[in-house]
Formats: C-alpha cells, structure tokens, sequence
C-alpha cells in the first residue's frame, strides 16, 4: 500500500495528512468522526445492516491522520455478495463506506486520496467489483455509476440513484441480479468466563 499512498500524496503536496491502515486504537477516534460528520441517523442506514456485526475486508481499512497522529477522515470496505450471475453463482463484491472526512478538514482533498487509496489497494488485492450508496455527483469521478448495480438490491430502503458500482474486473457486475448479502468475516466477541 504505501506505493499507492506515496503516488497519490505527490498530487496533495506539501502534505498536511498521511493515509494509514486502521488499527484497533483508532475505534474510538472513528466512531467520534462517524458522528460528528454523518450525525445519529447513520446507524439506520441499508449499508449499516451489512456491516453489523462484521469486520472489515482483510487490508481494506483506513484513516487520515493529521500531523499530529489525530484521525481527521475514515473509509473502510466490506465483503459482500452482490447478488448471483446469470449461471446462478454469487458474485463476491466489496461495499465501501462509510467515507467520512472530519468537517474541519472537509476541501483539502482527503476523501479524494482516502477513495483512491481504497480502490487501489482493493484492485492489488484481486476484488472484482466495489459498491456503496451515496452521492452519484461525487463518486462519478471514481468510476462508480449506478448501471453496474442497476439490477441489485440493498437489504431495507435506498435510493435507486444513489446505489452505485465500479468494475475493478472488466465484466465483474455483469448479469448480476438480486439482493446484496453480507459475507465477511464476523466480529469476534470476547468470551465471558463464569464464575464457579
């Protein structure tokens, strides 16, 4: 990854962020971001039935730090089933999100190099296709379009425009239809001892 990051931050120069991998000590950190920049309502949301109770894609979490180690924005990727092909297959896709630049540091194009960092190091990775749900006007620019998911369904309400997919794979998405499961991997909850 730090290829990918070096590349891009040379568009972003002088730097006043870096792009890093997650870690588990940035949880509280992220989820104080989550709030501030998306509000309560974003624990509603179809894309949060499909990452409940799961972990992210194995590599595919990450988290602008200011200079001073501070996590200012956050984007992480899911595993998913993006319906079944035409022979009846389930075709396994990432969902992306949620994408969240602290309103502070919003127009200094952070979001931009967080979704270039993800996309790359998904495509590295060998996944053939990313979805999410959001704005068709700022994700066009990534290459997603809501053609690619035209025939999949999100599991509760959303907006048919607002659900959009890259190809990472020439074809991935193609002839895929129905509903959009999670598949990742579980989260891992602590075992509880008993007392005798």
């Amino acid at each position: 990854m730090a290829a990918v990051v070096d590349a891009l931050r040379a568009f972003f120069a002088p730097s006043t962020f870096v792009i890093d991998s997650e870690n588990p000590g940035d949880v509280v950190a992220r989820e104080n971001l989550l709030d501030r920049a998306m509000g309560p309502e974003r624990r509603r949301k179809s894309s949060e039935k499909l990452r409940n109770g799961r972990v992210p894609a194995e590599g595919l979490a990450f988290v602008a730090r200011d200079l001073d180690g501070h996590v200012i924005a956050t984007v992480r990727l899911w595993n998913v089933e993006a319906g079944v092909n035409r022979e009846g297959h389930s075709i396994p896709a990432l969902l992306l999100g949620p994408l969240a630049v602290d309103p502070a540091h919003e127009g200094k194009g952070i979001g931009g190099m967080l979704m270039r960092a993800a996309i790359e190091e998904a495509k590295s990775r060998g996944h053939g296709a990313i979805l999410l749900v959001g704005d068709a006007a700022y994700y066009e620019r990534f290459g997603f379009f809501a053609a690619g998911a035209q025939h999949l369904v999100m599991p509760g309400p959303f907006e048919r425009s607002r659900f959009l997919a890259l190809d990472l794979r020439d074809g991935w998405l193609e002839g895929a239809a129905g509903l959009i499961v999670a598949s990742g991997r579980k989260l891992a909850l602590p075992r509880v001892k008993r007392a005798a």
